[in-house]
């Protein structure tokens, strides 16, 4: 009887140090004044010479050309950090979603931002500012670790993934575009908003390097800020099984609280022969199941994507299905048990055939020798996406869920443009200026 109650008492008190933990990330804020000029009261500063240290707790990445500028005598917004190339700004912070308040601009000139988060997820685009003129915007992130909560159990990491900036128990946010100037950043917990968790492959994941990108990491960018928060999953190679065998599926099921979404899209992998290998009407459907049960008795709601098209061309410039019976298997499992669903194939076939077989190029990983550093060959990848074709099949995604009766689409921006996938904007239009991070590794799967 002792010993139970001994027991119970180590229980408690390790389960009274987790809540007193959590509260306390819920009630802390990071706050940060970029710039050498005053610093704004309950503020930390941030100066061109503050690279990453453990002991700071927050810094640049191999920062280079940074530098500080001061015009004003306002504590908070006289002053501003900039530099000619993409700077990286990184703080160690707890697992968990977080909104983040940034001024951007100057006093005494113009500026032009573009903001992503981690493994380069757009969180801002293009944000102009005019002369004289500061700009507040907000978006919402969230922060993943490989230690899933509640157990002594880590997701199964690729060594590729070793070097991502989303596994790294911090917040990494790149500056980047034309005139970036940053005057200060806020960061707060946000315990309220549902999560939409993403679980698929590479045409899901948050591509790490340039050229390669897929839909998953433009689609923050389509939601109001602090209304939902985008967490994305997904890596690249991965199946139904090997999503859940490295312990992907636990991490989320280990954050998710009820109300929160989980979208699925496998199956350019799953179809492949081997140890992950699904049959489309059987063991495919079966294990969609799995998922979805395990995600309803979270609280969760299951949304079933189906997977994208292949850039493929017949004689006749129609897509070819090399994906089979997988989206139909899929679609079927969706009407049968009324689970929301996105028909990201339908639509792809729709705009692949739109763009047509030379101009379609521009949506995948196409690039000559040398474009990117290391380059040696001509890269003439037709399964994963350029930053301009990820964005397009994002903004399908959006399109899609516009079309179900999910909640979630009440939370999307004011104002988006209604997509029309036979009549895509121009690759000469989209502007994405490039990240630092390259890599001629193509990633896993096909």
């Amino acid at each position: 009887m002792k010993s139970k109650y001994i027991l119970f008492s180590i229980l408690a008190l390790g389960m009274k140090g987790f809540f007193c933990q959590a509260q306390q990330s819920e009630k802390r804020t990071w706050k940060f004044d970029f710039g050498d000029g005053a610093i704004a009261k309950n503020y930390q500063q941030v100066l061109p010479a503050h690279e990453y240290s453990k002991s700071r707790g927050f810094g640049f990445l191999g920062a280079k050309q940074i530098q500080a500028v001061n015009n004003g005598e306002n504590a908070l917004k006289g002053d501003f950090i900039s530099s000619d190339m993409p700077f990286y700004f990184t703080v160690d912070i707890p697992e968990g979603n977080y909104d983040v308040k940034v001024i951007l601009g100057d006093q005494k000139g113009t500026s032009s931002t573009t903001i992503r988060a981690e493994n380069r997820r757009l969180m801002l685009d293009k944000t102009d500012t005019k002369y004289g003129k500061l700009v507040e915007k907000k978006f919402s992130v969230h922060v993943r670790y490989p230690e899933i909560s509640g157990t002594e159990k880590k997701v199964k990491l690729k060594s590729r993934e070793l070097d991502y900036l989303h596994w790294d128990h911090q917040l990494t946010l790149e500056f980047n575009g034309d005139a970036p100037k940053v005057v200060s950043i806020e960061i707060s917990p946000n315990t309220e908003s549902p999560t939409v968790f993403l679980a698929g492959n590479s045409t899901v994941v948050d591509q790490a390097y340039e050229p390669w990108a897929a839909w998953g990491q433009m689609f923050p960018a389509f939601f109001k800020p602090g209304k939902v928060v985008i967490a994305n999953h997904a890596e690249s190679g991965e199946t139904f099984k090997s999503f859940r065998r490295a312990g992907r599926l636990d991490n989320i099921l280990s954050l998710m609280k009820p109300g929160d979404y989980l979208f699925m899209e496998f199956a350019h992998n799953d179809q492949k022969p081997g140890g992950n290998h699904v049959e489309p009407f059987t063991t495919y459907q079966e294990i969609i199941r799995e998922y979805i049960n395990a995600v309803r008795e979270k609280g969760g709601i299951p949304v079933l994507v189906t997977s994208m098209h292949r850039r493929r061309f017949d004689g006749e410039g129609k897509i070819i299905n090399t994906l089979e019976e997988y989206p139909d298997a899929m679609r079927e499992l969706a009407e049968e048990d009324g689970i929301a669903l996105i028909d990201l194939n339908a639509m792809s076939k729709v705009l692949y055939e739109a763009w047509g077989v030379d101009y379609s190029k521009k949506a995948f990983v196409h690039f000559p020798a040398g474009t990117f550093e290391r380059q040696a060959d001509d890269f003439a990848d037709n399964t994963h996406f350029s930053t301009y074709g990820a964005y397009q099949l994002a903004s399908c995604v959006v399109e899609g869920l516009k079309a179900t009766n999910l909640k979630l689409k009440k939370h999307l921006k004011k104002g988006l443009p209604s997509y029309d996938p036979e009549t895509p904007p121009a690759f000469e239009d989209f502007y994405w200026p490039l990240s630092t991070r390259t890599s001629i590794i193509k990633p896993d799967g096909d």
